[in-house]
């Protein structure tokens, strides 16, 4: 759903942070820890080399190079990664706001690149909305996963939160936070997205507003016990009425 100008370069930043996020969550028969070490000395081999036999990181390194995607986010990403190795617990806003950071609002900036196309007026202009957007991202993926981050990760992410019992006042607590990331990004961000990349982004948000409503009005002691889903055909739906919307220029 993104222009086939921007489509590679993305599927590229999409390689590179999965395999990385793989590596802590799910290699747990073998040293994550070294092995994540390895991939980020590869990775900047292949920058500097300019080539490397590892496809994914060397169709990253391209497009790092061919947009100018500051080192220090891909630091801040990796970052947010060696914290999964080690960190179970978040107890401070501070931390946590950290961790999503590394985790999300940076990888919506890397993206964020490639969708401006160099353009570093623009970058700047939504930079805020992006930031906003990876963050609601990536606390509807936390609120939606769990059961699984509590009992096979055994990690929790939102601070000052009892996750073995979720109370309703708490559930609600973070879906409010979401909420308004969603709206600052939908005004600040998506409406003033280039052509290329709107509609992609528009459907992700989309999708992702309607799991958020679904967690809502899910009892908070059922989110513990389930992995919420949006079904095959309501994504249909957000698909169809998304692209009226978008051909209309509604959005």
């Amino acid at each position: 759903m993104l222009s086939p100008k921007i489509r590679k370069d993305i599927y590229n930043v999409y390689g590179f942070v999965r395999l990385a996020d793989e590596i802590v969550d799910s290699f747990h028969d073998y040293d994550k820890e070294t092995l994540l070490r390895l991939f980020e000395e590869d990775y900047y081999r292949a920058k500097k080399d300019g080539i490397s036999l590892n496809p994914i990181l060397n169709a990253f390194q391209q497009t790092v190079k061919a947009y100018d995607i500051p080192d220090e986010l891909i630091q801040s990403f990796l970052k947010s990664m060696k914290f999964d190795l080690h960190k179970n617990n978040y107890a401070t806003k501070e931390e946590y706001d950290a961790y999503i950071y590394g985790s999300a609002d940076v990888v919506g900036l890397i993206c964020l690149k490639i969708f401006v196309g160099g353009d570093q007026s623009k970058y700047d202009e939504l930079k805020d909305a992006a930031m906003h957007l990876g963050s609601a991202f990536q606390k509807v993926n936390f609120l939606r996963d769990l059961k699984d981050d509590v009992e096979l990760l055994n990690r929790s992410y939102f601070p000052m939160v009892d996750f073995k019992s979720l109370s309703d006042a708490s559930k609600n607590s973070i879906i409010q936070d979401i909420e308004n990331d969603f709206e600052i990004a939908f005004k600040n961000g998506i409406l003033k997205l280039p052509i290329e990349a709107k509609f992609g982004v528009y459907i992700a948000y989309r999708y992702y507003k309607k799991l958020l409503k679904k967690l809502k009005n899910t009892p908070s002691s059922k989110i513990l016990e389930t992995r919420i889903r949006v079904s095959n055909p309501m994504k249909i739906n957000l698909l169809a009425r998304s692209y009226v919307k978008y051909k209309l220029n509604i959005i």
